[in-house]
């Protein structure tokens, strides 16, 4: 372990002064209508896109029309605020318009990271005026939770099917006024999987009412079957779902003349002779223009699993997606393609990813570890800085993947640069508070200021096996001779991590090891921020943060 001792200069301080700094170069971008990324946008400007159209783990995703905006939904696990809503008016300039969960039940267990549980593979619909989204937790059953307006507030989740292992469920309105659902099996909890199941549900969609009858048997030519998706044209029941495991696996569709079956089966779209790997899960979405579209993910480890946007035709009654390029009826991904048709040119918008903190909300970019109390943060919107509590530590706590406020949002593409400016106050009476910016997964990294004996240190740490409880290691210290950084991690080909740090926000000193970042549990890694402590107390200290910038 290194130590090295620095002194800050006071003139530093004067040019670049803590509250209401803002970057001249950052401020076109920031007042913009709609958010522009500097890392990855897959609007080509020429009529074109390029895959993925979500470079950031928005995995399972599922889409809907509604009055001229298409709206996805993916999946959030352990992570909070929730099931995030995107919308677009062309399916491929996207922004964060809302959460429709802010916290989950029951709280206390979720009031603790519950790493790799909580909300599994969602569904999103469009029915009678309003916007249903039915999930699965594995724990627990099939929850469903609505509203008339996707951006506003959502209905408290009903427990529709309650059952461990019941997950990735998808409704259908029949044009009898029936309802069904459609779901999976997680072997973890259920002791089988590889199955889909269909039930009726009630009238309004918020019981089940009928027993499981299985409908599709993946075992053993299509393992691992699961997230199905319920549609009807026709004549044809269809249920689109993949199977062969996330890395390696296919897209299947099948379909039948009745509910329950039987059906038939069909491969249509898998990897083929393209780059993208696993093809699958994901949307169907017929146009206001009669076109087909489906939306799937891509695993890329550790970044988690990214959106990607492929046309989709019919052939015999049987959808192809991708390209078709040996006319068996099975697609396989595109890298670029025409974009959808729309009624006028869409503008350019990506989701949100850096912050001036200079509104009395967090942005929708970020997600706690676990769910959120109001003590963990603190708004100085008219002064351009959100204020960050150390929070009492939870029982048996090993290290930070048990904290629950970790303040953190996703890996926005396989290239980017994070930059925080962050002022920490600790409290006097109170040992181990520490504060700083991390790379999170299942292992981690992170630049740490602390106060000892001899003043403000800044160490670079980073953990291997956190999710099994391992312990930390200290790579590097710094007497940083200030309580106020510049905070940097460079990020390279997905996973190769750089820290460094800076007085002035000009000249970066790289403090540390490289680190390998690795995927969380289910999710991919994440970049952001954190204040904590080690003993119980009745107070605590805090980290002022500045800005949170992501730039190439």
């Amino acid at each position: 372990m290194k130590r090295h001792y620095l002194t800050l200069c006071s003139v530093c301080l004067l040019l670049f002064p803590f509250t209401g700094e803002a970057a001249n170069n950052h401020q076109t971008t920031y007042e913009s209508p709609h958010y522009v990324s500097d890392v990855w946008s897959p609007d080509l400007g020429n009529g074109s896109y390029k895959n993925p159209i979500l470079y950031a783990d928005y995995s399972d995703p599922d889409v809907c029309y509604a009055n001229g905006h298409y709206y996805l939904v993916a999946s959030s696990f352990n992570c909070f605020p929730g099931l995030p809503i995107l919308k677009s008016t062309d399916m491929v300039n996207w922004e964060i318009v809302s959460h429709a969960l802010y916290k989950s039940e029951p709280y206390d267990v979720f009031s603790t990271p519950q790493l790799g549980c909580g909300v599994w593979a969602p569904s999103i619909r469009f029915h009678n005026g309003s916007f249903y989204i039915f999930y699965g937790d594995p724990d627990q059953g099939i929850f469903m939770l609505k509203a008339k307006d996707p951006e506003g507030a959502w209905s408290k989740p009903v427990l529709v099917k309650a059952g461990s292992g019941l997950i990735d469920p998808c409704p259908l309105w029949d044009d009898n006024g029936k309802v069904y659902l459609v779901h999976a099996y997680a072997g973890s909890r259920y002791g089988m999987k590889s199955l889909l199941a269909v039930c009726e549900l009630s009238s309004d969609a918020t019981k089940a009412v009928s027993e499981d009858v299985l409908v599709f048997d993946g075992h053993p030519a299509n393992e691992t079957c699961e997230g199905p998706k319920f549609h009807k044209q026709g004549g044809y029941y269809y249920i689109f779902f993949p199977a062969g495991g996330v890395k390696d696996g296919w897209q299947m569709a099948i379909r039948s003349r009745s509910v329950y079956g039987p059906y038939e089966a069909k491969k249509v779209m898998d990897q083929g002779a393209s780059s993208i790997n696993g093809p699958h899960q994901g949307a169907w979405v017929h146009t206001p223009f009669n076109e087909d579209w489906f939306f799937h993910f891509q695993e890329q480890k550790p970044l988690g699993r990214v959106v990607c946007l492929q046309p989709m035709s019919w052939n015999n009654g049987w959808p192809v997606i991708g390209v078709d390029k040996d006319g068996d009826g099975c697609g396989e991904p595109l890298l670029t393609y025409t974009k959808p048709k729309t009624k006028s040119p869409s503008p350019v918008a990506n989701p949100a990813e850096s912050d001036e903190f200079d509104s009395n909300t967090l942005g929708k970019q970020w997600q706690w570890y676990a769910n959120p109390r109001p003590e963990w943060v603190y708004f100085h919107g008219e002064q351009g800085f959100i204020r960050l509590f150390s929070y009492n530590p939870v029982v048996n706590y090993k290290n930070l993947l048990n904290a629950p406020n970790l303040l953190l949002q996703k890996f926005p593409a396989p290239d980017f640069t994070a930059t925080t400016k962050i002022r920490f106050t600790p409290n006097q009476a109170s040992k181990g508070e520490r504060c700083g910016m991390a790379v999170i997964g299942m292992d981690y990294a992170a630049l740490t200021l602390q106060k000892d004996e001899n003043g403000f240190i800044l160490a670079q740490i980073s953990c291997k096996n956190a999710d099994q409880g391992a312990a930390e290691t200290v790579n590097e210290t710094v007497n940083a001779g200030t309580n106020e950084l510049y905070l940097r991690v460079v990020v390279r080909n997905i996973k190769d991590c750089t820290f460094s740090y800076s007085l002035d926000g000009q000249t970066f000193q790289q403090l540390g090891k490289p680190f390998t970042a690795r995927e969380g549990l289910w999710i991919g890694a994440k970049v952001g921020l954190f204040c904590t402590r080690t003993v119980q107390k009745n107070d605590g200290g805090w980290m002022d943060v500045d800005w949170f910038r992501l730039t190439k």
